[in-house]
């Protein structure tokens, strides 16, 4: 084979990005995205630095700001960092901080020196940002002295300037602007600058966060004078099954026999709680999103300890299985935040520790302290190991039901042989599609001779169906004429219980109707079932009611004659209206029930596009509609008495339609 003299791969092919280029080419290798989120990293980066100052005691406020031109500034009020000749490298100190990666004043922290906990460790995040920066401003104030730099797209301007100052405050002002050319988007969202600061401020204990949104103008105060404490006590507002727990540690160790021995400091706050549950972990102020050493301690430490406190209280049922993590993780709040000399992260982003030393002290620590608070603190032990176990057995159950739901819901569109009195259209264009839901076997055998039968379905109601406000999921699904509703609908169901929410199976894709017409008589019974009917579609898939796809067929109440010609009336307003404009001798019949109506009279008034009135469930008012549910429907007794009592006078002519 004749080689090709443009496709040479020799010596002279290997090549090295050089200075800014390491990062601005390759922006995902030190931020983990060249996308907004790498964009936010940057900033953590800036903000890392000026939380290792105050953490080692110099300053206790740091300023954000959020310019409109997506600027940021971090100012800190710690010793300034240093920026003049360094002797020993016999370069200016700014050069390493500003344009060397892997420069630093962080790299002996193990030694017990400067920054023995250190956020920014890695002795890339200042360079870095500076280099993926349309430009960055810095100015320090230290040693009686104003230092000045200036940099554009990864290089210095103008050298480093510096004048004497009155100002004895010390301290590091960083401006930088994030360049479109490295990042692919610059505009972080307000959110995120809340929420870094709200999380730094919960694990720095007494350190204030302030941040000034140039676009609103508002300013935004983060301060936790106890840190985690506080901020348990703020997120359970005493509504915990037990109280807030508060424990620390140090201890000392190593990862491998042949690695150094670091520091290990770590203080945590948990509490049991049923109405909200929250794991968050951090480490050297570093929220770890993905958890790794100290989220397997806790997983391991908490089934351990609360397992054998359920064998030896005898609190498992005979041949029960044993607990796992999420029956305990549905009711824990917990946060640690830890501390070491040396760390490993997973990757640049800190997003997750892997340190073994660190796994395995937390959950030492984890199963002896649990042990000690469950001895001498029986009420609390008993509270947990009950809250615990009726999580396992929801659990246990809601799996139960999800696989008996699979079964009944799933299905082909053929139906006919599955569904007891289903009956079909033959269009399969679901565009075109009407679902008839009907009162009873008699209004299905009218409105099935009064129908178009290419493109309307009906399914019919055999008597009231289950209150599913009131009923539990076992309960609902265990009705045939609910389950049968939801087969037919085809799109599966929404739960929003917590211990209920892998049942959710909900596709609107695999809806097979374009409306959803609830058919029911004009009088109370019938209105007893329409609004049950709504109350099923309101628990089970409300998205079909904001979408619009729900409808209630209105009937009318009277059939007037006058001669020939035949008019309805569905109000008494109506049947009025009609007769001041007719003339001659009419005759006025009452509407009789659904399957008492001749099949084209149920074609003409309820179920002929052209004629028929329909109306529109809508989401309006949701907030509204939930509560009056709830009331009438649901468990409040005493509230539903009242409005009874209070209202219920407005509706007594009703009782007249039957």
């Amino acid at each position: 084979m004749q080689n090709n003299p443009n496709t040479n791969y020799n010596n002279e092919s290997i090549t090295s990005l050089k200075g800014a280029d390491r990062v601005r080419l390759r922006p995902g290798v030190i931020f983990g995205s060249d996308g907004l989120e790498g964009c936010e990293h940057a900033v953590f980066e800036i903000l890392s630095n000026s939380i290792d100052e105050a953490r080692e005691g110099f300053g206790t406020k740091i300023e954000v700001v959020r310019y409109q031109d997506h600027s940021i500034l971090v100012k800190d009020h710690g010793r300034g960092i240093p920026v003049d000749y360094n002797a020993k490298e016999e370069r200016y100190n700014w050069e390493l901080v500003f344009c060397e990666l892997y420069a630093g004043g962080k790299y002996q922290n193990n030694s017990g020196e400067n920054y023995e906990f250190s956020l920014g460790l890695n002795g890339l995040g200042t360079c870095a940002t500076q280099y993926a920066s349309a430009y960055m401003d810095a100015i320090i104030y230290r040693d009686g002295m104003r230092y000045d730099l200036h940099f554009e797209k990864g290089e210095n301007i103008g050298g480093l300037m510096k004048e004497k100052t009155s100002q004895s405050d010390t301290g590091t002002q960083i401006r930088w602007l994030p360049d479109r050319d490295v990042f692919t988007d610059i505009a972080i969202p307000l959110s995120y600058f809340q929420d870094i600061l709200r999380r730094q401020a919960i694990v720095n204990a007494g350190l204030t966060f302030e941040l000034f949104d140039e676009e609103s103008g508002e300013t935004y105060t983060y301060f936790y004078e106890n840190g985690i404490r506080d901020y348990l006590a703020e997120l359970t507002q005493n509504t915990s099954l037990t109280e807030v727990h508060y424990l620390q540690a140090e201890t000392r160790g190593r990862d491998r026999e042949d690695k150094p021995e670091y520091k290990l400091k770590f203080e945590t706050a948990f509490c049991f709680n049923n109405q909200i549950n929250l794991l968050e972990y951090y480490h050297n102020s570093s929220f770890l999103e993905y958890g790794g050493a100290p989220d397997k301690a806790v997983k391991s430490a908490f089934v351990s300890a609360i397992d054998k406190y359920l064998k030896n209280n005898n609190l498992y049922k005979k041949d029960e299985k044993k607990i796992v993590f999420s029956d305990i993780e549905d009711s824990l709040v917990l946060v640690i935040n830890s501390f070491s000399t040396i760390t490993s992260y997973e990757n640049q982003t800190k997003k997750a520790i892997t340190n073994k030393f660190i796994q395995e002290a937390m959950t030492d620590f984890f199963r002896e302290q649990l042990e000690i608070y469950f001895i001498e603190n029986k009420m609390d032990a008993d509270k947990i190991a009950n809250q615990v176990l009726a999580n396992k057995r929801s659990r246990e159950t809601a799996e139960k039901t999800r696989v008996s739901i699979r079964k009944k819901l799933t299905g082909s569109l053929d139906m006919n042989n599955r569904v007891e009195k289903f009956v079909n259209c033959r269009t399969k264009d679901i565009t075109r599609r009407e679902l008839y839901i009907v009162e009873g076997d008699s209004a299905l055998g009218s409105c099935k001779q009064g129908r178009d039968a290419e493109f309307q379905a009906i399914i019919p109601i055999r008597g009231k169906i289950l209150n599913c406000l009131k009923a539990d999921y076992n309960k609902i699904f265990n009705n045939d004429i609910i389950t049968d509703l939801l087969k037919v609908l085809g799109c599966g169901v929404e739960i929003k219980s917590k211990h209920n929410s892998n049942l959710n199976s909900f596709d609107i894709q695999q809806l097979r109707w374009s409306k959803i017409i609830l058919c029911t008589d004009a009088d109370v019974d019938g209105f007893q079932i329409r609004t049950l009917l709504l109350t099923m579609l309101y628990r089970l898939v409300p998205t079909l009611i904001a979408e619009k796809k729900v409808y209630i067929a209105e009937s009318p109440l009277y059939e007037i004659v006058n001669g020939k010609n035949t008019y309805f009336a569905y109000s008494d307003a109506e049947k009025t209206s009609i007769l001041n404009k007719l003339k001659g001798k009419t005759k006025i019949n009452r509407s009789k029930g659904l399957g008492e109506n001749q099949p084209e009279m149920m074609w003409e008034t309820t179920m002929n596009p052209e004629t028929r009135r329909l109306i529109l469930v809508t989401p309006d008012e949701v907030e509204r509609t939930q509560a009056i549910f709830e009331l009438l429907l649901g468990e409040n007794l005493a509230g539903r008495k009242a409005f009874i009592a209070q209202e219920g006078y407005k509706y007594l002519d009703m009782t007249d339609i039957s």
